[in-house]
């Protein structure tokens, strides 16, 4: 049966991935080298945590469910005491695609993200509706990327990850650099600064005389329209002209010309995963 050491398994991460972990075919060894995340790791959970050195040297499988910034550090203090053959999970694409994981050429590194449960998808329960992180009641899908190791760890790593996201709808096999275009230059660059310019221009409307609760229905009632007919997803469904011209004149006032070259520039990913490693 596969060990899996779970570093971090009393943060809000660590203790979604445990209880997902919990019940299923793995032996997990949790780790958590803090007094309050030992804390809540037993009261959520009803965990014990294993000793690091015990559960580093015959984990077959690490997880790290830590932060971004520390992956690349946190790794290094590891790396020597795994055994030849083991994984090592991270994620997120950041101190990878940075050039921040220690080398050892006997071991896989592997990286995974979940992409939380599709907004226009529709759930068969409250408790999915309400699932907005995912991993609890709603399905959703998950990119997965092998860095470097053997091919059948492909399928031994992606096992865990549907398994730690669980429900998983879907699983997509990406690069490593796939993972980092998609965060942070896709999901928090632009969607992310979107959503928030988003609020602030719904803010604005209410500050002008429009009821909130008006403006709110408004706007979210709108993007479920506007982005199913923009992803193709509602293909009956057609701009108006009138919006058609609304959305031609209000292109060059909202965005530079070149922001999607600069963003998704390689480079300015890099630049982006750096400065995510460095906190």
């Amino acid at each position: 049966m596969t060990r899996i050491a779970l570093l971090g398994a009393g943060g809000k991460m660590g203790v979604r991935i445990a209880r997902n972990l919990m019940g299923s075919d793995y032996d997990l060894d949790p780790v958590e080298i803090s007094p309050e995340g030992r804390d809540r790791l037993q009261a959520e959970t009803g965990l014990q945590t294993t000793d690091q050195d015990t559960a580093l040297a015959r984990a077959d499988v690490v997880v790290m469910a830590v932060p971004d910034r520390l992956i690349g550090k946190i790794a290094h203090g590891f790396i020597d005491r795994l055994k030849p053959g083991a994984a090592v999970i991270v994620l997120d694409a950041a101190a990878p695609y940075a050039g921040q994981m220690p080398v050892r050429d006997d071991v896989t590194y592997f990286c995974t993200h979940p992409c939380h449960p599709h907004i226009l998808e529709a759930q068969d329960s409250v408790a999915a509706q309400e699932d907005y992180f995912g991993g609890i009641a709603a399905p959703q899908g998950i990119v997965c990327a092998l860095i470097q190791g053997p091919e059948d760890h492909y399928a031994l790593c992606e096992a865990i990850a549907r398994r730690i996201y669980a429900p998983v709808a879907r699983s997509h096999r990406c690069t490593l650099e796939n993972i980092a275009v998609l965060e942070p230059a896709l999901s928090e660059t632009v969607a992310a600064t979107l959503c928030l310019a988003l609020r602030d221009a719904t803010d604005r409307a209410v500050s002008m005389g429009v009821p909130e609760a008006a403006a709110h229905d408004f706007v979210l009632g709108h993007l479920k329209i506007e982005l199913a007919i923009a992803f193709g997803i509602f293909p009956e469904g057609k701009f108006s002209d009138g919006a058609l011209m609304a959305i031609d004149k209000a292109r060059d006032v909202i965005f530079q010309p070149d922001w999607l070259d600069r963003i998704f520039d390689l480079g300015a990913v890099r630049r982006s995963v750096e400065e995510i490693c460095e906190g």
